[in-house]
Formats: structure tokens, C-alpha cells, sequence
């Protein structure tokens, strides 16, 4: 059987982890934040990194870092493949392992000169067969983050310079799915609509709906792999309708939910 461009693997004894394993292809990304913290490195090819102090150029064995809710897209020198693997860290579970309530990476590309520390991204982004390969997988992974990452007792909030717009967030994200327009946070505010999307962009660098979007795409990506149907994530995380969701999802992902589901649903089998 042809396997999938892109495949997901997780171990059921370590639900932290999420393995994503692209292969050649041309698939380009928009701009999105994940809720996890990303490890990734480049199979082949070469592609444009661009995050809040990039573009920035990624070859073949660099590796990409990047925190929860940073804004970034990595796309490939079209019309050449590239192919990539990047490892999802949930970040609760890395801020207890870490003892800190925030890390902040000191490098979002470490480039491919860097052979130990590509060396050690391969390592962390293959997929984990046995149960007892947890342990030193974890290890590995602490120990880089130590190396590569500055921790905070302070945890990071977004827009933390505009208290209005911290407002904002704490509403979208206590209610991803409700269909409230943008225009009534605004006014809950005391602000017009384009006030409000102006000091949003300003204090996130993206504008509402996007920010919005994404949210609920995460949450779809999360119901998915917990095993919720098509047709329950996108009700729950409040898109129009499931067509609504699978546009969105594959415009973020380059895959379709339902691609997703599927290759979400392989569980490594413990040893």
C-alpha cells in the first residue's frame, strides 16, 4: 500500500507526544500557531521559515523550535519537495517536567551546521515503538530543552501590553465554538470594530477572525485525535458546517481532517 504524504503517530503510554512525519511534497502552509511546543527538522529540501524574527532560510537537517501560540508558517522553495518531521511536546506536561511556568526558545533555527543538535532533533522525531523507549526518549528531549530553551516562573501571555485585547483573548478562548461577533467583543470593550481590529493585530500580529480560526481548528485537531467524528469537532469548535472545517483544517495542515482522523488513529503498540 502507498503511504500517506503525511502520517501521525502517537504512543498510547505517551499521550505528550504527537509525531507528524511529512513526505516530499510541495504543500505550502498559512500562518498559524500550534498549542504545543514544535521540534522539527527537514528531511529535504529547502524551505522559507517565517515566524516573528524571520524569514528565515531552513535547508536540509536544520531544525525549526518554536513555542505555543507563536505565529509561523515554513514553506518549501516552490516548485521543489521538501519533506520534514516535527514533534508536538504538550506544554503543560513539558512546564511540570521543566519546573517553569513558560520557556522561551533561544534559536528558531538552528541551522543544519549544527550536526549535534540535528543529530539529537532526528533522535526526538522518530516514531517511538516500545514502551520502554519512553523513558530515554524523555531524557533526550529534557535535556535539549534545557540546552536550547530559557525558562520563566512567569508564565508568557499574549498582548501583554494591552489589557483590553488580554481581555478579548480570555473571551475567545473560554469560548472557542460561540458564534459571537467580533464586532460585539469589540463594543464589550468599548471599542469600534476597526479600533478593535487595528490594537489586535498590533498586540498579536494577526487579526481576530484569524486568531479565532485557529483556535478552533486546534480544538478540532485535538477532538480528532481523541476519536470525536467529523461531523461532532466541527459542531463542537462552532464552524459552519463540516465542509467549513475540512477548508479551513486543510488550508492550516495541508491535510483534510478526515486524512488526520485516519492517521491519528495509529497507535504504536506498547511493547
Amino acid at each position: 500500500m502507498k503511504p500517506q504524504i503525511h502520517e501521525f503517530h502517537r504512543h498510547p503510554a505517551a499521550p505528550w507526544l504527537e509525531l507528524r512525519v511529512s513526505r516530499p511534497s510541495t504543500h505550502c502552509f498559512r500562518l498559524h500557531a500550534h498549542d504545543e511546543y514544535s521540534i522539527g527538522i527537514v528531511d529535504l529540501g529547502t524551505a522559507s521559515f517565517h515566524h516573528a524574527h524571520g524569514p528565515e532560510d531552513v535547508a536540509q537537517h536544520s531544525a525549526v523550535l518554536i513555542e505555543p501560540g507563536c505565529w509561523h508558517a515554513c514553506n518549501p522553495e516552490l516548485p521543489h519537495n521538501w519533506a520534514y518531521r516535527m514533534l508536538f511536546v504538550n506544554a503543560d506536561w513539558l512546564h511540570a517536567q521543566t519546573g517553569t511556568a513558560a520557556l522561551t526558545f533561544t534559536q528558531r533555527a538552528l541551522s543544519s551546521s549544527s550536526s549535534q543538535a540535528s543529530a539529537i532533533v532526528d533522535q526526538l522525531c522518530k516514531p517511538l515503538h516500545h514502551a520502554a523507549d519512553i523513558a530515554q526518549h524523555n531524557r533526550l528531549l529534557l535535556d535539549f530543552v534545557h540546552q536550547h530553551a530559557e525558562g520563566s516562573n512567569v508564565a508568557q501571555h499574549e498582548a501583554a501590553d494591552f489589557p483590553a485585547i488580554r481581555h478579548a483573548l480570555q473571551i475567545m478562548h473560554s469560548e472557542p465554538d460561540a458564534d459571537t461577533q467580533l464586532a460585539t467583543i469589540a463594543a464589550r470593550l468599548g471599542m469600534s470594530a476597526s479600533q478593535f481590529v487595528r490594537q489586535f493585530r498590533t498586540a498579536t500580529g494577526v487579526t481576530p477572525g484569524a486568531y479565532r480560526l485557529n483556535l478552533r481548528i486546534n480544538g478540532a485537531r485535538r477532538l480528532l485525535a481523541d476519536g470525536s467524528t467529523l461531523a461532532d469537532a466541527a459542531h463542537r469548535m462552532g464552524f459552519a458546517d463540516q465542509a467549513h472545517m475540512q477548508r479551513s483544517f486543510k488550508a492550516h495542515h495541508s491535510l483534510t481532517p478526515g486524512n488526520y482522523a485516519q492517521t491519528a488513529a495509529i497507535q504504536m503498540q506498547a511493547a
